[in-house]
């Protein structure tokens, strides 16, 4: 195998294995309070994941911003640099952490209130969040220092911590509710306890894979008011254009649960096949962040360019594999997750849909990988504008007429979107990029 396919899959694979890690977990958690014999307590887990996950979704700035800086200075060869910009992202990371913590009345209030829970779950929503905030800095921290891994080339840390973590957090919370009779705030605790543990895992593998080079971190980082404004700056692009990700994932809940529990049903299960394409693609993308990264830190054109074609050719090989995969057994799938009559008769109809989000998604997996790696963040901003704008433009101009279906051709188009305007960005590139 050629060399260059071998760092792209050594960068991929491990990011991988991290991503699928995450939502069996959440089976876990739901598996556990599943059997606590109220249904109030799986409401519980299922509104405070979700206050968390859009919190922290909005704040994976952290965690990108850094690959694509750190990545550029790994490609320069700037050790200083590199450290440099691990000791911003955790300060950052650390201390929004610490203001989610001392604003958690605040937060936790907001975030109820948007979620409006019923009143036999709001008790135990509000008693999972109250131990979970206390998490917030491990969890910032954390992101931080997985985009410095990812920046360095280095996808294995991550991967091994993803893995430690959320054993750690299920061997826990099994522990908490069998073992000490807790109910929803065992499920909390061994969640906390988790990031913690994860956050100081990875601290830790600092020093015994970048002992030498750790020895040059000083506060000059936080003094050089040019980086700090360069690294707020790509941050802040991200930061906006994860709000219109956020924006557009939630309406489309939202537009969903409108149309009743069966659409809804529908809905979610066909999504589950964008998130299980996702798994796959957003490895490849941290390779684009990490080895794209590298070259364009180096201005290393020709190995930038085939980088960026081999990192085509692996994502529409996938792409084309997943497609002929959900053609041929979407509705074995649907099945696998259901057995209700009415919801299976209504899939039948919108399964073409799931059929083409590959490749509609294809364009905006690859360019962002890719993008974060050039730090070029407000390309990010303005195809993620573009393709949220698109969105909500078709799903009001059809809605009345082709109602669910239009929600879906708003959501493909918004993949498709953002895959050809950052293409077309890419293409008037000049200047003090690499080409």
């Amino acid at each position: 195998m050629n060399t260059r396919n071998k760092d792209i899959l050594s960068i991929a694979v491990p990011s991988i294995v991290s991503n699928i890690t995450v939502p069996l977990l959440g089976l876990v958690d739901v598996t556990i309070v599943g059997h606590m014999g109220d249904a109030a307590y799986i409401g519980a887990i299922s509104v405070g994941s979700m206050m968390f996950n859009v919190i922290y979704w909005i704040f994976g700035f952290l965690r990108m911003g850094t690959s694509g800086m750190t990545s550029q200075a790994y490609g320069r060869g700037s050790k200083d640099e590199t450290v440099d910009m691990l000791v911003r992202a955790l300060a950052v990371g650390v201390g929004v952490g610490m203001v989610f913590v001392a604003a958690q009345w605040f937060i936790g209030k907001a975030a109820l209130w948007a979620m409006h829970p019923t009143e036999d779950i709001l008790p135990y929503a509000e008693c999972y969040f109250d131990i979970c905030i206390w998490g917030a800095p491990a969890v910032m921290g954390l992101y931080s220092l997985t985009g410095w891994y990812i920046g360095m080339q280095n996808t294995r840390v991550p991967m091994m911590v993803s893995i430690f973590q959320n054993v750690l957090n299920i061997v826990s919370s099994l522990a908490f509710v069998y073992g000490l009779g807790m109910k929803v705030e065992g499920v909390a605790l061994g969640t906390l306890v988790a990031q913690w543990a994860g956050f100081v895992m990875a601290l830790l593998m600092l020093k015994v894979k970048y002992g030498e080079q750790m020895q040059s971190v000083s506060s000059r980082a936080l003094k050089d008011g040019a980086a700090m404004v360069r690294f707020f700056t790509v941050n802040r692009d991200i930061f906006f254009r994860t709000l219109f990700l956020v924006a557009v994932n939630m309406f489309f809940t939202s537009a969903g649960a409108k149309q009743g529990a069966v659409i809804l049903s529908v809905n979610t299960m066909l999504f589950q096949l964008f998130t299980l394409y996702s798994f796959v693609m957003d490895g490849f993308a941290y390779a684009g962040e990490a080895i794209g990264g590298k070259y364009y830190g180096a201005r290393d054109k020709v190995n930038f360019d085939d980088t960026v074609k081999r990192l085509f050719w692996w994502g529409l090989g996938l792409t084309l594999v997943y497609t002929l995969i959900y053609y041929i057994a979407g509705e074995g799938f649907f099945r696998l997750l259901t057995d209700e009559p009415s919801v299976l008769a209504a899939s039948e109809e919108y399964r073409w849909w799931a059929v083409a989000i590959p490749l509609a998604g294809m364009g905006a997996f690859y360019w962002d990988g890719l993008y974060i790696g050039m730090t070029a963040t407000k390309g990010m901003l303005v195809s993620t504008f573009s393709g949220a704008l698109t969105f909500f433009l078709v799903y009001v101009g059809l809605y009345s007429v082709w109602g669910n279906h239009a929600l879906w051709l708003a959501l493909i188009l918004y993949l498709v979107v953002r895959g050809i305007v950052q293409t077309l960005l890419f293409k008037g590139m000049k200047g003090a990029d690499v080409r």
